[in-house]
């Protein structure tokens, strides 16, 4: 039987979104045109403008698309049975996040946006939902409370040192000294939370 319209359709445009991010990383922004994507995913250039009918919203809905699922790969590895979920594991896993294809693929879309008025007004709103997301998960992860405004910021720090560590990976395999880091991290974030663990209880 042949599969229905409606899962071919999904089908797609899911080759299309994951092919987009493949090529950002990969080529960059000027060379990602629709064509280029259509191409790679082995889809029609007709067909991926049906879905997507301008460049700026294939290559938004990837970006939106691939942050989703891996964000929810990362909640369902925490939370698998018999999984101890540790400072460093979390602290590994946010960074493995900025440093891998998506991190890359976004990073040219960012520095796009930063010349181009029209592109920055509909990748400012991503970004900042995938900075809220991204921040959430870490505390759900942590088991901490937001409210407490030093574990705010402690999370937030753990974000921006992620994406740095990411910036420093993209010309160069910057993995030995990331590990260091991200050791050393987690050590003192660790001990800082259970401080304020210890705080809260008392």
């Amino acid at each position: 039987m042949r599969e229905p319209q409606q899962d071919r359709s999904r089908a797609t445009r899911r080759r299309l979104l994951e092919a987009c991010v493949e090529c950002l990383a990969a080529m960059g922004w000027s060379a990602t045109t629709v064509a280029v994507v259509a191409e790679h995913a082995g889809v029609s250039r007709g067909a991926a403008q049906h879905h997507f009918p301008t460049r700026e919203d294939l290559i938004t809905a990837a970006l939106e698309h691939m942050f989703d699922e891996r964000i929810e790969s990362a909640r369902a590895e925490l939370a698998a049975p018999r999984v101890v979920v540790t400072t460093e594991m979390v602290v590994s896993r946010l960074v493995e996040h900025f440093t891998g294809t998506l991190f890359k693929a976004a990073l040219q879309v960012w520095t796009a946006a930063a010349a181009d008025e029209a592109l920055r007004e509909r990748v400012v709103p991503l970004e900042q939902k995938f900075g809220r997301v991204a921040h959430r998960m870490a505390i759900e992860a942590l088991g901490v409370t937001d409210e407490d405004e030093t574990v705010h910021r402690l999370v937030q720090a753990t974000l921006d040192l992620a994406r740095g560590l990411g910036l420093a990976d993209v010309l160069t395999d910057d993995s030995a000294r990331r590990g260091e880091v991200v050791k050393a991290w987690a050590a003192h974030l660790d001990a800082v939370l259970r401080a304020r663990r210890n705080v809260a209880i008392m």
